[in-house]
């Protein structure tokens, strides 16, 4: 058993770090690929790209899924592994937006679908692997250690970064330290796949081979069966909705923000999600042992409640406890757009084809790009003044300017911002040194222990949902469907939220409405399948 789950949870690991070093190197990525775009559409480009991987993880979970089901487990995984670590080592070698033009992020698009569809087959294999090995009063403990992989892997994708970054600058990291961490990933690649080679397949898969019960239409049983289908549905509506919103909120879009909307250098934060991931690691294993005590379903939805109740008063706690200059400034200067309000545009666009050229929308790009809560008034005669307390800074048009010239009004705007923000008590960024790490600890810990509760029983949860003939394709799909879709997309969709109103924590209504979905049908719904037998 133990060979069992450390050969599972270490290829998980890798296949996580994988994923996430894309996630944490946004900010970068959005520089090196997409340079044409001004800075906000780069990122919102590049949290795109980072879901679009995502978005591929249901087709995977689909392909891969099937062929658990027909084949069996131990193949499907180690062809997972394969597929998702040569994706990963092949980014490390593309060559920029200024060597190769449009070619570079088609390119990326291109690897980050093949990882996708590789790690929508990984998990579910590995999950099924070892419940399938575990005993039924042990197996929330067991496939918890599967949960921790997500947190080994991006530990040790952030320690990779960090350690690079710490090395090298932030110009040289910028340049091309980036490549390491994601050529680092072939020692992994390698190690991960010894291990596996090493195990034998499933027992229960095993036991429905030679008694030649195993599906051949194992798509048409998942979900033409209605039995099944409901089964599918009550996993992605009661769980994985919550899972999405709560797991991405408390590890991924909380970097953004943090980064983003709080000015924290990109190593402080870091620093930061390290310590968060390496607290979480044991209270996976933790919650999953719970669930064998007194069920899981209460568990997770004691996770989701505490997620609910804490997102939007724990986002002004960290935005407080983070930089507490920038909280001040806002609260007693706060900044205010006054313009023509039918002159504003959305200032979400990912596709980089839009100029925001009125007054209002360079106006606004300007505060969105640093993160600025702001409000917008009617201004009497038409023009565009951006107030800051007693700063006023009045932002030309730029209709019949020339790319260029756009480009150049931006960046003197951006100087005589900046300036009157300097003078209103703005922080340029925040300060280390005034970081109230206590306060920032408890809310980060409350989010921690939330998305841990959720996702330390899940595994056996879901596995003990399905029948083994269907189990790998059954339970792989609303998986996917849940982190891939609804929280893969938490962060571009959170954060072009935020673009769009102006207010930094506006972008927590995503989380605030796919968790509360996930309590409604749990509590309604969702069966306890705590010691079910599963063969």
């Amino acid at each position: 058993m133990a060979r069992v789950v450390t050969a599972s949870s270490a290829g998980t690991a890798f296949e996580w770090y994988d994923f996430f070093i894309f996630g944490a190197l946004a900010g970068v990525i959005s520089k090196v690929f997409f340079t044409g775009l001004d800075s906000t559409a780069a990122l919102i480009a590049a949290l795109g790209l980072f879901a679009a991987g995502f978005a591929f993880r249901p087709l995977g979970a689909i392909i891969f899924g099937a062929m658990g089901d027909r084949v069996g487990r131990k193949a499907t995984f180690l062809v997972t592994v394969s597929l998702m670590g040569g994706a990963t080592f092949a980014i490390g070698l593309l060559p920029t937006y200024e060597q190769a033009g449009i070619v570079a992020p088609i390119l990326l698009i291109f690897l980050r679908i093949l990882q996708g569809m590789a790690l929508g087959g990984e998990y579910g294999g590995a999950a099924i692997y070892v419940a399938e090995h575990a005993r039924d009063d042990h197996r929330g403990a067991s496939t918890g250690w599967i949960q921790s992989s997500a947190a080994f892997g991006l530990l040790a994708a952030l320690a990779v970064i960090f350690a690079t970054r710490t090395a090298l600058g932030e110009a040289d990291f910028a340049a091309w330290g980036w490549r390491i961490p994601f050529l680092v990933s072939l020692v992994l690649l390698i190690a991960s796949v010894w291990l596996r080679t090493k195990l034998n397949e499933s027992p229960a898969f095993q036991k429905l081979k030679e008694e030649g019960e195993t599906t051949k239409t194992p798509l048409r049983e998942a979900f033409a069966q209605r039995d099944n289908l409901k089964l599918v549905l009550i996993a992605f509506f009661a769980i994985m909705c919550a899972q999405g919103a709560v797991w991405y909120t408390s590890f991924f879009y909380i970097q953004v923000f943090l980064e983003r909307s709080l000015a924290v250098p990109g190593a402080t934060v870091n620093l930061i999600v390290m310590v968060m991931t390496i607290v979480s690691a044991p209270l996976y294993v933790f919650f999953g042992w719970l669930s064998d005590r007194v069920g899981r379903k209460p568990v997770m939805i004691v996770g989701m409640l505490i997620a609910l109740v804490a997102y939007f008063p724990g986002f002004h706690a960290i935005a407080e406890a983070a930089n507490p200059a920038l909280a001040r400034a806002q609260q007693v200067t706060p900044i205010t757009v006054y313009t023509a309000p039918d002159s504003c545009a959305v200032q979400f666009d990912p596709a980089g084809t839009r100029r925001f050229d009125s007054a209002c929308d360079i106006a606004k790009s300007l505060l969105v790009a640093k993160g600025l809560k702001h409000q917008t008034a009617t201004s009497p005669d038409g023009s565009t003044v951006v107030a800051v307390g007693r700063e006023r800074v009045a932002i030309p048009g730029g209709e019949r300017l020339s790319d260029a010239d756009l480009k150049e009004l931006k960046t003197s705007q951006t100087e005589r911002l900046r300036a009157a923000l300097t003078a209103a008590g703005y922080p340029a960024a925040a300060d280390p040194g005034q970081i109230d790490f206590v306060r920032l600890a408890f809310w980060l810990f409350v989010f921690v222990a939330s998305a841990c509760a959720l996702y330390g029983p899940q595994a056996a949860a879901l596995v003990e949902l399905f029948p083994t003939r269907v189990r790998y394709t059954a339970m792989s799909l609303p998986y996917h469907v849940g982190t891939g879709w609804v929280g893969g997309f938490l962060p571009v969709t959170s954060f072009a939220i935020v673009a769009i109103t102006g207010d930094i924590f506006a972008g927590l209504w995503y989380a605030v409405g796919f968790t509360a979905l996930s309590v409604v049908v749990a509590l309604l719904f969702l069966p306890e399948t705590r010691g079910r037998r599963i063969d």
